[in-house]
Protein backbone atom coordinates (compact mmCIF):
# COMPACT_ATOMS: atom_id res chain seq x y z
CA UNK A 1 0.00 0.00 0.00
CA UNK A 2 1.72 3.02 -0.95
CA UNK A 3 2.65 5.79 1.99
CA UNK A 4 0.15 8.86 1.88
CA UNK A 5 1.42 11.89 3.33
CA UNK A 6 -0.93 14.12 5.27
CA UNK A 7 -0.94 17.71 3.86
CA UNK A 8 -2.02 18.73 8.08
CA UNK A 9 1.04 17.02 9.21
CA UNK A 10 3.55 18.46 6.41
CA UNK A 11 1.96 21.95 6.80
CA UNK A 12 2.49 21.72 10.65
CA UNK A 13 6.33 20.49 10.32
CA UNK A 14 6.61 23.54 7.64
CA UNK A 15 5.65 25.89 10.68
CA UNK A 16 7.67 24.24 13.13
CA UNK A 17 11.12 23.61 11.05
CA UNK A 18 10.62 27.70 10.19
CA UNK A 19 9.60 28.83 13.45
CA UNK A 20 13.08 27.01 14.77
CA UNK A 21 14.91 28.00 11.82
CA UNK A 22 13.90 31.66 12.43
CA UNK A 23 14.86 31.73 15.74
CA UNK A 24 18.41 29.85 15.97
CA UNK A 25 19.45 32.20 12.83
CA UNK A 26 17.91 35.51 14.86
CA UNK A 27 20.16 34.53 17.90
CA UNK A 28 23.01 34.10 15.28
CA UNK A 29 22.53 37.67 13.29
CA UNK A 30 22.05 38.97 17.10
CA UNK A 31 25.04 37.99 18.13
CA UNK A 32 26.69 39.28 15.39
CA UNK A 33 25.52 42.71 15.74
CA UNK A 34 26.50 42.66 19.68
CA UNK A 35 30.35 41.12 18.15
CA UNK A 36 30.29 44.76 15.85
CA UNK A 37 29.01 46.58 18.78
CA UNK A 38 25.69 47.78 17.12
CA UNK A 39 23.06 49.54 19.30
CA UNK A 40 19.66 47.76 20.59
CA UNK A 41 18.06 49.07 17.15
CA UNK A 42 20.95 47.65 15.43
CA UNK A 43 20.87 44.10 16.63
CA UNK A 44 16.84 43.77 16.43
CA UNK A 45 17.73 44.65 12.73
CA UNK A 46 20.28 42.06 12.20
CA UNK A 47 18.03 39.64 14.44
CA UNK A 48 15.17 40.10 11.64
CA UNK A 49 17.26 39.94 8.71
CA UNK A 50 18.94 36.79 9.32
CA UNK A 51 15.92 34.80 10.62
CA UNK A 52 13.86 35.93 8.06
CA UNK A 53 15.64 36.94 4.59
CA UNK A 54 15.80 33.23 3.83
CA UNK A 55 11.75 32.01 4.38
CA UNK A 56 10.92 35.89 2.52
CA UNK A 57 13.14 34.71 -0.29
CA UNK A 58 11.53 31.20 -1.06
CA UNK A 59 7.92 32.53 -0.29
CA UNK A 60 8.44 35.50 -2.81
CA UNK A 61 9.75 32.60 -5.15
CA UNK A 62 6.61 30.55 -4.94
CA UNK A 63 4.29 33.14 -4.51
CA UNK A 64 3.41 32.55 -1.11
CA UNK A 65 1.92 36.60 -0.62
CA UNK A 66 1.92 38.00 1.92
CA UNK A 67 5.10 36.05 3.15
CA UNK A 68 4.28 34.56 6.39
CA UNK A 69 7.35 35.81 7.76
CA UNK A 70 5.77 39.49 7.92
CA UNK A 71 2.51 38.50 8.30
CA UNK A 72 2.40 35.70 10.79
CA UNK A 73 3.48 37.31 14.16
CA UNK A 74 4.76 34.31 15.36
CA UNK A 75 7.68 34.98 13.03
CA UNK A 76 8.71 38.66 13.81
CA UNK A 77 7.67 37.70 17.57
CA UNK A 78 10.58 34.76 17.47
CA UNK A 79 12.92 37.02 15.70
CA UNK A 80 12.20 39.76 17.99
CA UNK A 81 12.57 37.86 20.97
CA UNK A 82 15.42 36.03 20.11
CA UNK A 83 17.54 39.67 19.44
CA UNK A 84 15.98 40.77 23.00
CA UNK A 85 17.12 37.99 25.10
CA UNK A 86 20.60 37.91 23.00
CA UNK A 87 21.00 41.55 23.59
CA UNK A 88 20.37 41.50 27.29
CA UNK A 89 22.55 38.37 27.62
CA UNK A 90 25.60 40.61 25.84
CA UNK A 91 28.45 40.23 28.72
CA UNK A 92 27.84 36.64 28.01
CA UNK A 93 28.57 36.70 24.46
CA UNK A 94 32.64 36.51 24.26
CA UNK A 95 32.58 33.56 25.94
CA UNK A 96 30.40 32.14 23.48
CA UNK A 97 31.39 32.81 20.09
CA UNK A 98 31.92 29.51 18.83
CA UNK A 99 27.83 29.68 19.81
CA UNK A 100 27.27 31.90 16.43
CA UNK A 101 28.63 29.08 14.23
CA UNK A 102 26.78 26.17 15.97
CA UNK A 103 23.72 27.86 15.94
CA UNK A 104 24.10 29.38 12.27
CA UNK A 105 24.45 25.82 11.39
CA UNK A 106 21.33 24.43 12.88
CA UNK A 107 19.58 27.47 11.18
CA UNK A 108 21.05 26.64 7.76
CA UNK A 109 20.02 22.56 8.34
CA UNK A 110 16.45 24.22 9.71
CA UNK A 111 15.75 25.93 6.61
CA UNK A 112 17.15 24.14 3.72
CA UNK A 113 14.68 21.14 5.15
CA UNK A 114 12.22 23.76 5.53
CA UNK A 115 12.36 25.18 2.10
CA UNK A 116 12.51 21.91 0.64
CA UNK A 117 9.12 20.91 2.28
CA UNK A 118 7.70 23.69 1.11
CA UNK A 119 8.64 23.28 -2.70
CA UNK A 120 8.18 20.26 -2.86
CA UNK A 121 4.80 20.52 -1.63
CA UNK A 122 3.97 22.90 -3.91
CA UNK A 123 4.52 20.35 -6.78
CA UNK A 124 8.44 21.76 -7.72
CA UNK A 125 10.54 18.82 -9.49
CA UNK A 126 13.27 17.53 -6.96
CA UNK A 127 16.06 19.83 -8.45
CA UNK A 128 14.31 22.48 -8.34
CA UNK A 129 13.35 22.17 -4.45
CA UNK A 130 16.97 21.47 -3.61
CA UNK A 131 18.12 24.42 -5.15
CA UNK A 132 15.33 26.61 -3.14
CA UNK A 133 16.02 24.71 -0.07
CA UNK A 134 19.75 25.87 -0.21
CA UNK A 135 18.90 29.43 -1.06
CA UNK A 136 16.26 29.21 1.63
CA UNK A 137 18.73 28.03 3.94
CA UNK A 138 22.03 30.62 2.64
CA UNK A 139 19.82 33.78 2.61
CA UNK A 140 19.61 34.84 6.22
CA UNK A 141 22.92 34.09 6.95
CA UNK A 142 24.23 36.32 3.71
CA UNK A 143 22.08 38.89 4.50
CA UNK A 144 23.52 39.00 8.06
CA UNK A 145 26.80 39.40 6.87
CA UNK A 146 26.40 41.63 4.15
CA UNK A 147 24.89 44.14 6.51
CA UNK A 148 27.84 44.16 8.70
CA UNK A 149 30.25 44.01 5.95
CA UNK A 150 31.76 41.03 6.11
CA UNK A 151 32.17 38.29 2.76
CA UNK A 152 29.06 35.93 3.23
CA UNK A 153 30.26 32.23 4.14
CA UNK A 154 28.43 31.04 1.47
CA UNK A 155 30.84 33.08 -0.81
CA UNK A 156 34.32 32.27 1.01
CA UNK A 157 34.74 28.59 -0.19
CA UNK A 158 33.41 27.18 2.95
CA UNK A 159 31.38 24.09 3.09
CA UNK A 160 27.97 25.64 3.70
CA UNK A 161 25.94 25.74 0.57
CA UNK A 162 27.39 22.44 -0.51
CA UNK A 163 26.35 21.04 3.31
CA UNK A 164 22.63 22.66 2.67
CA UNK A 165 22.59 20.99 -0.58
CA UNK A 166 23.45 17.25 1.45
CA UNK A 167 20.43 17.80 3.61
CA UNK A 168 18.18 18.71 0.61
CA UNK A 169 19.30 15.85 -1.14
CA UNK A 170 18.66 13.63 1.96
CA UNK A 171 14.59 15.17 2.42
CA UNK A 172 14.34 14.72 -1.72
CA UNK A 173 15.59 11.25 -1.51
CA UNK A 174 13.07 10.36 1.34
CA UNK A 175 10.83 11.65 -0.73
CA UNK A 176 11.60 9.21 -3.72
CA UNK A 177 11.79 6.07 -1.46
CA UNK A 178 8.41 6.79 -0.16
CA UNK A 179 9.75 7.56 2.80
CA UNK A 180 7.88 9.15 6.66
CA UNK A 181 7.94 12.87 5.79
CA UNK A 182 9.57 13.57 9.63
CA UNK A 183 12.10 11.07 9.29
CA UNK A 184 13.48 12.81 6.24
CA UNK A 185 13.23 16.15 7.46
CA UNK A 186 15.08 15.29 10.47
CA UNK A 187 17.50 12.93 8.59
CA UNK A 188 18.25 16.13 6.40
CA UNK A 189 18.37 18.95 9.04
CA UNK A 190 21.08 16.42 11.02
CA UNK A 191 23.29 15.69 7.94
CA UNK A 192 23.70 19.16 7.06
CA UNK A 193 24.44 20.29 10.31
CA UNK A 194 27.21 17.90 11.35
CA UNK A 195 28.61 18.58 7.73
CA UNK A 196 28.68 22.25 8.46
CA UNK A 197 29.88 21.60 11.74
CA UNK A 198 32.98 19.04 11.26
CA UNK A 199 33.86 21.34 8.40
CA UNK A 200 34.21 24.21 11.36
CA UNK A 201 35.97 21.91 13.50
CA UNK A 202 37.99 20.61 11.05
CA UNK A 203 38.82 23.38 8.49
CA UNK A 204 36.83 21.58 5.53
CA UNK A 205 37.05 23.99 2.75
CA UNK A 206 35.87 24.09 -1.02
CA UNK A 207 38.59 24.98 -3.19
CA UNK A 208 39.93 28.64 -4.02
CA UNK A 209 41.39 29.47 -7.23
CA UNK A 210 44.60 31.50 -7.03
CA UNK A 211 44.64 34.98 -8.08
CA UNK A 212 47.35 35.17 -10.73
CA UNK A 213 48.59 38.88 -9.39
CA UNK A 214 49.18 37.20 -5.87
CA UNK A 215 50.85 34.73 -7.74
CA UNK A 216 53.30 36.20 -9.40
CA UNK A 217 53.56 38.73 -6.00
CA UNK A 218 54.62 35.32 -4.17
CA UNK A 219 57.07 34.45 -6.63
CA UNK A 220 58.66 37.92 -6.58
CA UNK A 221 59.32 37.59 -2.53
Amino acid sequence: MPLRYDPALIAGLLVVLDLAGTFVFAISGAMTGIKHRLDLFGVLVLSFAAGSAGGLTRDLLLGDTPPPAISDWRYIGVSLAAGLVTFAWSPMIDRLRSSVLLLDAAGLGLFAVSGTLKALSVGLNPVAAMLLGVLTGVGGGMLRDVLVSEVPAVLRGELYASAALAGTAMVVSARLLRLPTPAGAISGAVLCFVLRYLAIRRGWRLPVAEHPLRRSTDQQD
